[in-house]
């Protein structure tokens, strides 16, 4: 490992319960967070109102982990990215990959105390899992990360090493790639694909950080528009039709509209009989994949004589994906890809 820079790669990601006796305090963590649920002038209501809304809803999401194996798959699909990351950066630099999730284990200080505990690094890159910037996710996780690191006695010369941190990358070529091989891969289960209506759901977000300013929403606008601007040209039977719609909506706020529920009731009634949802700002499968979509909607379009219903896998760590997170990591550390140690000028993903 002569010569190569020695770096720290924080992955983000929100976590989920790895036990349906985790499940009540992930979703206390997850609703005491001021930028998933902002209260303004009742903030100092939040710990009471996120106890009462987390042990009230623990029982039937409870039984939702229950039927998709009584846990969140996310922890297990999140380390095997982690891990097939490692091996892409290895001939580039000595990697030192930790993962930070928001609401469960590992908690961000456990990845703190990991990168210090395996010795003097050169720089920390700071990369979400979140190819959508939001405030609900990107800056939550990052905010945690300030918080612990800043915190933390860093115990080599310099203290705390430079951080480089990744926004977002909603719009990279790989990642859209990524995307595009994963469709193309369910489209061939349908008879005709140029006629069925691809179903793009995002995650859902309060209205009140849209009017904030953040720029989720354009973002997985973009993303929409690249993939199916890219998917056209690779596919001669890509679908004609394609709509965006979001999901997970918690709580009276206003959120983003329109709700994959009411899309898909529309289409129903409007006589459609196939379609293909893809779950579009979700990198790994979890309860908004396996159970709202696979499960909840699949049984919502059969009702309303939807016959052939489908869901796009997550990227995961495909090497499309993997690809994608490696160029990041390299070129937030100066590296390019192909040539190891070659320095070049670092992306526009930096922050």
């Amino acid at each position: 490992m002569a010569g190569k820079k020695r770096v720290g790669i924080v992955l983000f990601q929100l976590g989920g319960p790895d036990s349906l006796a985790a499940v009540e305090p992930f979703l206390l963590n997850l609703f005491l967070d001021p930028d998933i649920i902002p209260l303004g002038p009742f903030g100092l209501l939040r710990r009471p109102i996120a106890k009462f809304i987390s042990s009230r809803r623990c029982i039937p999401v409870a039984g939702k982990y229950a039927e998709i194996g009584r846990r969140s798959p996310i922890g297990t699909l999140t380390e095997r990215q982690r891990r097939r990351l490692v091996e892409a950066v290895s001939p580039y630099v000595d990697p030192v990959a930790v993962t930070a999730m928001r609401y469960w284990h590992p908690f961000t200080a456990e990845a703190v105390d990991t990168l210090c505990k395996a010795g003097p690094l050169d720089e920390i890159v700071l990369l979400p899992l979140y190819p959508h910037y939001s405030y609900a996710t990107t800056l939550s996780s990052t905010k945690e990360w300030k918080r612990v690191a800043d915190q933390t006695n860093w115990e080599q010369p310099g203290g705390k090493p430079p951080e480089r941190s990744i926004d977002n990358f909603h719009d990279h070529p790989l990642y859209i790639q990524a995307l595009v091989e994963r469709i193309g891969s369910v489209l061939r289960q349908f008879p005709d694909s140029s006629r069925i209506h691809l179903v793009f759901s995002a995650h859902g977000l309060p209205m009140s950080l849209v009017e904030k300013g953040d720029p989720y929403p354009k973002q997985i606008e973009e993303t929409v528009r690249l993939a199916c601007q890219a998917g056209a040209k690779q596919y001669p039977g890509w679908p004609r039709t394609h709509l965006l719609c979001y999901q997970s909506r918690v709580g009276p706020a206003k959120w983003l509209q329109p709700p994959l529920t009411g899309t898909i009731e529309r289409l129903g009634h409007e006589g459609v009989k196939e379609m293909l949802v893809v779950p579009i700002s979700f990198v790994t499968e979890h309860i908004e994949t396996l159970h709202e979509i696979n499960i909840e909607a699949r049984e919502e379009a059969k009702k309303l004589g939807i016959e052939r219903f489908r869901m796009m896998p997550a990227v995961g760590d495909s090497p499309l994906f993997i690809a994608a997170l490696k160029d990041l990591v390299l070129r937030a550390v100066g590296i390019q890809a192909g040539k190891p140690g070659t320095p070049t000028r670092l992306s526009s993903v930096m922050g």
